[in-house]
């Protein structure tokens, strides 16, 4: 089920950057077609529909990580890092594997419901590729619009020069996925601009303290650091920010 999920996943993507109506320009979904030649062999030939999707492979990881939480959920936890000051603990490769898990947490509602929807009644054959596709890009646009403020898309709306748009159900997808990212952008530096300020009351109390002991050649960043680490340990910080970056998503 999942597997299928994300071959329907990324046939959504290409669905919502193609043109309307391109698909059904392409004649036919299959994947080889296979054709004798005069000296009993056999041939075999690629439809453009495989090419297309080989072609946007290079693109997928990036359009999946933009239109997902992991933008948000990255960030939020590098200037977590940041903030305690910690350098690299933990590494990149433990906060990447948490993004990446913590995202498919709060992404599998959609994927789910995108399951339910489009990838069964496809594979029942109940439904042709195309309405899967369609049935598919529903709940993740819906996503998507719950994450964007309306000033975001309003300003790509200006930009473009396509002010016949009256709902934001009919903002087209060029319009947005740079929405939804300077959205998610804004709201995982607010989320870190929250998380700095209790370490960083810390750091000017140690500061202070030491200036007052004449320490001036002692760095506040090494007295603090335990202080922080002891502070975020017993409150459980991880636990409260995963939950709190789980809950500002409004599946």
């Amino acid at each position: 089920m999942f597997n299928s999920t994300l071959v329907l996943f990324g046939l959504v993507v290409l669905n919502l950057l193609l043109p309307e109506g391109a698909w059904a320009a392409v004649p036919g979904i299959e994947a080889i077609t296979v054709t004798s030649n005069p000296k009993g062999g056999e041939s075999y030939t690629v439809t453009i529909q495989i090419l297309a999707l080989m072609t946007m492979l290079t693109l997928l990881p990036a359009l999946l990580l933009t239109m997902t939480s992991f933008t948000r959920i990255m960030i939020v936890l590098s200037l977590l890092r940041q903030a305690l000051g910690a350098q690299q603990a933990p590494s990149n490769q433990v906060l990447l594997g948490l993004s990446l898990f913590l995202t498919i947490f709060i992404m599998m509602p959609v994927l789910e419901k995108i399951n339910e929807t489009a990838v069964q009644p496809y594979l029942e054959e109940k439904i042709d590729v195309t309405t899967a596709i369609d049935n598919a890009s529903e709940p993740l646009k819906q996503f998507m619009l719950k994450q964007t403020r309306e000033a975001d898309i309003d300003m790509f709306i200006r930009i473009s020069g396509k002010e016949n748009i009256d709902k934001p159900e009919d903002v087209p997808f060029s319009l947005l996925l740079p929405a939804y990212v300077t959205s998610e952008l804004k709201t995982a530096f607010q989320i870190g601009f929250l998380i700095f300020l209790p370490f960083l009351v810390i750091d000017l109390v140690v500061a202070s303290v030491l200036m007052s002991m004449g320490m001036m050649m002692l760095s506040p960043m090494i007295v603090s650091l335990p202080f922080k680490i002891m502070l975020f340990v017993l409150a459980d910080g991880w636990s409260l920010v995963l939950e709190m970056l789980a809950a500002s998503f409004y599946v």
